[in-house]
This record gives C-alpha cells, structure tokens and sequence, in this order.
C-alpha cells in the first residue's frame, strides 16, 4: 500500500527517510507562509486580514456590499477538490499523509527508536489537530477520518457525513491533548522549530476558546458555561507548561517588543514564540523561504514595494501614553496623532519624520507627504506615494539590508502563535467568566511589558463588568496582535460584522462595540499648504531637522519638533479616490453577511460527496437550503 504521494510504508523502517517525510508535511503546511498577515493553514492568503480594518484599498468578496455570495458554486474552496491519484496539497491530503503515518510506523518501525517514534507521532497528530481546527473555522463540522483510505465511489464506509462542531471539537482536543503527552518540551538546536508539547496545550487553548466564543457557542453569554471554564482550564495549563519551559514575554520595555521578531534572525532568542515558522535571508534560487513582509512595507525610497498604508481606524485604535483610550475627552487630537502614544505605536508605524532605519542607513528617515503644482500635478516626497500619514513597520528588521534583493531575502521569522496571545486568552475566558479583576491582571501584563505605566490598572481602569471586560480584552487583542493574521479569526467568532442578530445574538451591543458592517477603511494625506509653481520638494531643507527616534532620550521633544513642523507646512486632506471603492472610484462600506462566518461547501464536493449536507445559509448543489446547524 502507498500513501497519497509518492511514499512507500517501508520508509518508516529507516529514521532519515521518516524524517523526510515528517519534514515534507511540514513543507506542505507552511510553504506558503511567507507574511505574518496571511493565514488559513496550507493557504495562506491575505484575504481575510483585509476583510478587516487593519488593511484598507481592496474590497474582498466578503466584504463586498455589491455582490452576495449564498450559491455552492461561491463558497470557499478551501476544502479541496476530488481526492484523485496525484492529489493537490490540501486539507484532506495533509491529513492522509499524518494518518498513513500514525497507522504504519507501529508496524514497519520497530527497527526505530521508542523517542524517534513519540516524536514522530506526536508531530502528526498535531498537524491533523491543526488541520481539522482549520477547517472547523471555515466549515464549521466537517467529516473526521482518522484512517488512511483510498477515495472510491464505491465504498459506502468511507461516506463519512459533516460531523457537528461538537464532535469535531472532541477529535481536535483529543490529537492536542495527544501531541502534548508525546512530544518533547524544548527540541535541540538541529530541530529548533518542531511543535512542543507546549505549543500543543496553546493550541488547545485557542481551539477551546473559539468553541466558547458566540459563533459556535449558543450559551456563552452564561458565566457558568463549561465552554469558558474548560478553555480557561486549558489556558493555564498552557502557560504553566511553557513557563517551565522557559517561554514567556519577551523583554521589558516597547523597544525588546519590536525587536523580538527579527533578533530571532540569528536564535538569539525565542522566549515568546509558541509556533514559529522558520524563514531564510538566503539568495539560493531553491530549498529556501523567504520572508516576503519587509519588502511589501518598506517604501519606495527604501526600495521597498511602497509600504502598507494605516487606515485611519488604525492609527486612531491604539491607547495614549497612559494607557487611556484615545478620546478627547482623554486629550488625543487625530490631527497630531504621533503624540502621546502607546509605545507600541511608535514601534507598529512610521510616519512623516520617523527613523527606519536599514543596515546601510542606520538614521534613514521617512516622510510621507504631497504637495501640489500649478495644474493641480501631484508630487509625493521621496516618491512615496502612500494614502495614509502613517505606514506599517511592525515585524521589521531594523538591521536588514537596504536593496530591493536584499529586502525581498529576508530572514524575518513569523511568530503564529507567541506568548502574549496566550495571556490573551487567558484574559478572555476570566472575563467571559465574570471575573474582572482576573481578567485585568492578565491584560496588565500584557502592557506592563512595554512600559505603560502601571496607574489605574495600567490605563485599563476597573471595567464595569462582565461585558466591558471582554471588550477590553478584544481591545488589546487588536493592539498587542495587529498585523499579526488574528483579527479577522476575532471578528469571526465574537460576530463582529453584525453583532449575530440573524443568529439571535447580539453582541455588539451588549458589548458595546460599533458592528465592523457599514464602516470603511480611511484614508488621508499630509499635503503642503500652498500650491506651487514647479515640482520641487518646498520642504528638503526645511525637514533635515526632523527626526523622531523612539529609542531617544528626547523623544518627546522630537514629536513636538514634528508637530510645530506640521503646522507651519501642512495640512490633512481626504485621499483623491477613497480607499474602499469600486471600479468606479464609488466609495463602499463593508458589508459582512451572516452566512460568510462559516462557508458552505462547494458544488464540487457537494457532487461528489452527494450526502454531505450544505450548511445553513448556502444553498446545495440543487439549489436547495443548506441544513447544517454548525452550531451543533
């Protein structure tokens, strides 16, 4: 018997070839994965970070107020096609390949060592918990094999139907729980990267929290709810054991935040990361993966490919110095928004006057503004031509190299899963729970890191119960994980679109968060106040004594610097064509529909798996209601 590829059982009589074929799966897991904003295992696209307000200027199908997706034909092709004899790397498939393992490495490998084979095992009932968890957030239930077997139109025992949620959260906790008890805590240098028993009990924590969450929790306004109680159970033992492992927050101050991604170029330190994907900063034409994030957010000065603009509803999201909301009541003014920030905003974006610097340009400042000419011809500075005043710069290495080569050659590991979004899920369930003051301690240190200032709960306050707590904590998620692929899978499951009123829910209002639906990503424009007679820079000379360095002594006064610098030369205007359009330059507003949080099947599967059921809100194959309650 072979499996799915091009394996014979016989390699698991030999370590090396089982290594190798442990080592492929690994490959057609995470190939793809080369940004920290895309996400869905195997995938890795960024459709879903920019249905969020993270990533504005394309209108995703989802978010599409002009087109309705409800036809099988429409739903997400994730799921795969036909199983065939040369299948494509898809979820089933990765899955046979873990289970082809777990079913003959027993037999044919009892020339291996008892640890080589824990290990072995360990690593693949890991990736077939993560595969399933994958697939549960786009399907919901989908069907649980757990077996190798030979797709056959034929053999009625392997017409296995949609399993519930339910019973697929079952299966998932169970390979974790599995993983856990096989695999090492901390892996040698050689194997620096493989999944621990650690990075198996966080998994089950974030399986555990999106079962407890609304989308696939009917109960979870109930604080008594044994979802919550069990994800909070799973969270603790997560942090107990990668604490005893040596996992934790990485640093003391915003600065060792920023740099805790890319001193790991040279496994400095991996402290905070759970799950992380290894990339290269190789040249070699083959046999490495490069991280594509530097080049996309460096801008054209820096020969990067001309930076991810910040929306508005970014720049205008993170707390003040305090750690206070951004108000005005509090004192934020959005016109001078680099002043009183967050720490991790000035480490997040750069803006006009920011250092970035590079590795041979250690001082290199950016600025991003426009003036106009006579005839209304626009010229940006430095040829950046950007529709916001601030960029994205998290997850940058301060240190790589300044060429286009160089920067499309980067190193740059991606943190999936890090220690501080465990924190954050620990939080969550204790707020969920009713328990405030847990929750808050969970989310303080969680700023205390970065310097926020510990008064008044580190700027978090004493939040007016339950209801508040959990925004709070969905607060800090978008600030501590933005950029990081989080947020959607976040809006996903606490139906932040529309509150889940079609589903009866309603949890936007109850806590206290405007629904995403019926909002846009904005732009604007730092623009020079005259209009001129030539296209020359008016401000070359007058701009070389701005620089705003977080790392400096002064760099409180370096933002004012910046700020009496804006006033005497610029002024905010709205982008020419708003960011969220359509092909007519029309301005759009998301519009998330209730049935795009769990995807049906697609007519594909629906044909060839004729008793699989559609889900509720997609139409099936004959054009038929969907039936299946992923909320089961």
């Amino acid at each position: 018997m072979k499996s799915y590829d091009k394996y014979d059982e016989n390699i698991f009589a030999n370590e090396t070839l089982t290594g190798w074929y442990i080592d492929r799966l690994y490959y057609d897991f995470f190939s793809a994965y080369k940004s920290p904003v895309l996400s869905v295992v195997g995938l890795y696209n960024d459709t879903r970070t920019r249905s969020t307000e993270e990533m504005g200027g394309t209108v995703t199908d989802y978010t599409n107020p002009q087109k309705q997706l409800t036809d099988a034909a429409q739903a997400d092709a994730y799921y795969g096609s036909q199983l065939g004899v040369n299948p494509a790397n898809v979820p089933y498939t990765r899955i046979k390949n873990a289970n082809f393992l777990l079913e003959k490495i027993g037999e044919k490998g009892q020339a291996l060592s008892d640890d080589f084979k824990k290990k072995a095992r360990g690593q693949m009932l890991f990736m077939r918990g993560l595969q399933y968890f994958e697939l549960m957030r786009v399907y919901g239930g989908v069907p649980i094999v757990t077996t190798t077997e030979n797709a056959s139109a034929l053999d009625s025992s392997i017409k296995h139907p949609r399993a519930t949620t339910s019973e697929l959260v079952t299966q998932i906790i169970s390979d974790f729980d599995s993983a856990a008890a096989l695999l090492p805590a901390a892996w040698g240098a050689t194997d620096y990267g493989r999944f621990t028993s650690g990075a198996a009990l966080a998994m089950k924590s974030r399986v555990l929290l999106a079962y407890a969450s609304p989308l696939f929790n009917k109960d979870w306004d109930n604080t008594g709810s044994d979802r919550w109680q069990k994800a909070l159970d799973a969270g603790l033992a997560a942090e107990t054991a990668l604490t005893a492992a040596g996992k934790g927050l990485y640093g003391k101050t915003a600065k060792e935040w920023s740099d805790m991604w890319y001193i790991n170029d040279t496994k400095l330190n991996d402290k905070e990361a759970i799950i992380i994907r290894l990339l290269s900063n190789s040249v070699a034409s083959s046999g490495v993966e490069n991280n594509g994030w530097e080049r996309s957010i460096r801008v054209v000065k820096q020969t990067g490919a001309g930076g991810v603009s910040a929306p508005k509803e970014m720049i205008d999201l993170f707390p003040l110095a305090d750690g206070s909301r951004p108000t005005i009541a509090n004192g934020y003014d959005s016109l001078h928004f680099f002043l009183n920030r967050d720490p991790r905003f000035y480490r997040t974006f750069a803006f006009s006057g920011s250092r970035w610097p590079l590795k041979e340009a250690g001082n290199d400042t950016i600025w991003l503004y426009r003036w106009l000419s006579t005839g209304n011809k626009q010229t940006y500075s430095d040829g950046n031509q950007v529709s916001s005043p601030a960029i994205v710069r998290k997850m940058s290495n301060l240190t790589g190299a300044s060429t286009a080569a160089g920067l499309a050659y980067s190193g740059t590991d991606i943190f999936e899963y890090r220690y501080a979004e465990l924190l954050l899920n620990i939080a969550e369930c204790y707020a969920a729970k009713g328990d405030v003051g847990n929750a808050v301690i969970y989310l303080g240190k969680i700023r205390e890191r970065v310097g926020i200032p510990s008064a008044n709960n580190f700027g978090l306050g004493t939040p007016a119960g339950k209801y508040a707590a959990i925004e709070a904590c969905l607060y800090e998620r978008r600030v501590e994980l933005a950029y990081e692929g989080k947020r959607f899978w976040d809006a996903q499951r606490w139906l932040l679109y529309d509150g889940g009123t079609p589903l009866g829910e309603n949890t936007c209002v109850k806590l206290g968060i405007n629904p995403i639906n019926g909002t846009a990503r904005t732009g604007r424009l730092w623009q020079y106040k005259t209009v001129l007679s030539n296209t020359a820079d008016p401000l070359l000379g007058t701009r070389t004594a701005i620089l705003c360095d977080p790392d400096a002594a002064n760099f409180t006064t370096q933002l004012n610097n910046l700020k009496t610098f804006f006033d005497n030369n610029l002024q905010v205007v709205s982008t020419d064509q708003p960011m969220d359009k359509d092909a007519s330059n029309n301005p759009l507003s998301i519009n998330f529909r209730s049935n795009y949080y769990i995807s049906g099947l697609t007519a594909t599967i629906l044909s060839n798996n004729p008793w699989l059921k559609q889900t509720i809100g997609w139409k099936d194959y004959n054009n038929a209601a969907g039936t299946f309650d992923y909320r089961e």
